[in-house]
């Protein structure tokens, strides 16, 4: 009967823990957006986090006029060289490579896609300060 109880509790376990990795560790998607960041900031109460929102225009192919149309992007940033350079990066259109999870941790923000590199795109408006012929910003 002892017996019985333990493989229960381990089946139990092992269940559980299957359940955290898949649904707040496994990366389900990861892909590149390009775009113009609205807004940018750090919040939270206990886990400050950053947060925030690409807009990203296009074409509304839904409409019979062919409109542009602006999507938006939202997502969080867990790296702080990552986060500060995008901070770095005000009115400048960038390429966002970032991972989607299942499911949100609170110290990790409060979106499902975590941008992790951030690429200044070349031609964009130059932010203040910066040299025109420079090559595009990396970072890993």
């Amino acid at each position: 009967m002892k017996k019985t109880f333990v493989w229960i509790g381990a089946v139990l376990v092992l269940a559980l823990a299957v359940f955290v990795y898949f649904k707040f560790y496994f990366v389900y998607a990861d892909g590149m957006n390009e775009g113009d960041i609205n807004y940018f900031q750090k919040e939270g109460v206990i886990f400050k986090t950053y947060e925030g929102k690409m807009i990203q225009t296009g074409y509304n192919s839904k409409n019979s006029n062919n409109t542009i149309q602006s999507n938006e992007f939202k997502f969080s940033v867990e790296d702080e060289r990552v986060a500060q350079k995008i901070q770095d990066s005000p009115s400048r259109q960038v390429k966002l490579h970032w991972k989607r999870y299942l499911g949100t941790l609170p110290w990790r923000g409060r979106n499902e896609v975590i941008v992790d590199s951030i690429i200044v795109v070349p031609g964009g408006a130059p932010a203040a300060g910066d040299d025109l012929l420079s090559p595009p910003d990396v970072v890993y």
